[in-house]
C-alpha cells in the first residue's frame, strides 16, 4: 500500500496530500488496513491522531515544510468553525518566524475570550473575529496584517517587527493593521503589537535587517535611516542602516549564496565576498565609517559584545567625520529613495 486507492488519492489531492481515518474508511479501506498502514513500518505517516499522509511524501520534506503539514492536519482535525492563525498562518503565508520554537498549531475560533490548548492545538477564542482573512491553497487563515500582530502578542516585539516588516513589504496596508488593532482592544499584549507596528519599516529586506535595526536603535546614538542610497561609479548602492556618517550592514548567508541555491549572489561565494569588500571600500571612500553584523551578534551574550563594538566603531567615525552629511550626499539621498519592491 505504498500508493492510495483512487477514491482516497482524489481526496488527498484536494487536501495537500493529507487524509483522515474516516476518509480512508469511506474510500474502501478496512479497520485492519488502517492499523497496518499506520504501524511503525507502514506506508502512512501519522501527523496527528486520525490524520495521515504517505510516509514517503513526509520523508521528502524539510522541517519547516513538516510544520506546515502538521498545521494542515490540525485544520482537518478541528471540527468547530475556525481559521488557522498565529504561527500556523505565518507558516503558510511565508512570514518569518524569528526566535519562535514551533510546538503548537494555532486556530482562531468564535466564542468566549481566552485560549485553550488541546492535543497540540492552541485555540484562540474571541467574540470579535478577524477582518483580515486570506485563503492559501484552499485553507482559510488570518491575513498578513492580523497574523503579524498576533505574532507580536504571542512571541514578543522582535518577532512582531520582523513579521510586520515582511508583511508591509509585501503590500499589507497600514489601515489593515489599524482595523485589527481596533478589534484587539484590551487583549493581552496588544501594546506590544502596537509598538512593533510603530517600529516596523517595509524597507527592511530580510528578517536579519529587521533585527539589526532594533539593535542599532538600542545603541541610542541617533535616528536610524533604513536603505540609505550612496552613489557608486554610475550606480546607486543601498546600505542597510545609517546613523549620521556611520553605516551598518547585516550579512546573512543568503547574501553570499548563489541564486541557484536560493541566495542573492550572481556568482559563487568567493566572488560575492570580493564584490562586497570592493563595495565597502568604495562606500567608505565617500566619507563614511561602516560596521557589519551577522546572526550570531543578535543573540545572547554576543549581543552585548556586538553593541559595545558598534558603539566604539561609531565613535571613531564621529571623531573622524562628524555627524552631518555633506550637502551633495544629502541631496543624492533625497533624489534616490529606496522603493518598496
Amino acid at each position: 500500500m505504498d500508493y492510495l486507492l483512487p477514491a482516497l488519492a482524489a481526496v488527498a489531492a484536494r487536501q495537500h496530500g493529507l487524509f483522515s481515518r474516516a476518509q480512508a474508511l469511506a474510500a474502501g479501506y478496512s479497520e485492519h488496513d488502517v492499523r497496518w498502514a499506520t504501524g511503525r513500518s507502514g506506508p502512512w505517516f501519522v501527523l496527528r491522531r486520525g490524520i495521515y499522509a504517505l510516509r514517503a511524501d513526509v520523508d521528502a520534506l524539510d522541517e519547516p515544510a513538516r510544520w506546515g503539514w502538521r498545521d494542515r492536519a490540525a485544520h482537518l482535525a478541528t471540527e468547530e468553525p475556525h481559521i488557522l492563525s498565529h504561527d500556523s498562518a505565518a507558516q503558510l503565508l511565508q512570514l518569518p518566524l524569528v526566535g519562535v520554537e514551533r510546538g503548537l498549531s494555532h486556530v482562531t475560533r468564535p466564542g468566549l475570550t481566552g485560549t485553550r490548548t488541546r492535543y497540540g492545538i492552541k485555540h484562540h477564542l474571541g467574540r470579535r473575529q478577524p477582518r483580515d482573512v486570506a485563503t492559501v491553497e484552499g485553507v482559510r487563515l488570518t491575513g498578513l496584517a492580523r497574523t503579524s500582530l498576533d505574532l507580536a502578542r504571542e512571541h514578543g516585539f522582535a518577532t512582531g517587527v520582523a513579521a510586520m516588516d515582511a508583511a508591509r513589504r509585501r503590500g499589507a496596508a497600514l489601515r489593515a493593521f489599524e482595523i485589527e488593532l481596533g478589534l484587539m482592544s484590551r487583549w493581552p499584549h496588544v501594546r506590544r503589537a502596537r509598538a512593533a507596528l510603530a517600529f516596523s519599516n517595509p524597507l527592511a529586506e530580510t528578517p536579519g535587517e529587521s533585527l539589526a535595526r532594533i539593535l542599532v536603535v538600542e545603541l541610542g546614538v541617533g535616528p536610524v535611516v533604513a536603505q540609505f542610497p550612496v552613489p557608486l561609479a554610475g550606480r546607486t548602492a543601498y546600505v542597510d542602516l545609517r546613523v549620521g556618517r556611520h553605516l551598518f550592514e547585516f550579512d546573512g548567508r543568503v547574501k553570499m549564496r548563489s541564486v541557484e541555491d536560493g541566495g542573492f549572489a550572481g556568482r559563487g561565494a568567493e566572488a560575492a565576498w570580493w564584490e562586497e569588500k570592493v563595495r565597502q571600500t568604495e562606500i567608505c571612500g565617500l566619507g563614511f565609517g561602516m560596521s557589519r553584523l551577522v546572526w550570531a551578534d543578535l543573540w545572547g551574550p554576543a549581543r552585548a559584545r556586538a553593541k559595545a563594538r558598534l558603539l566604539a566603531e561609531y565613535a571613531v567615525t564621529e571623531r573622524r567625520f562628524g555627524r552631518e552629511l555633506p550637502p551633495d550626499l544629502e541631496a543624492f539621498a533625497v533624489a534616490h529613495p529606496r522603493q518598496v519592491a
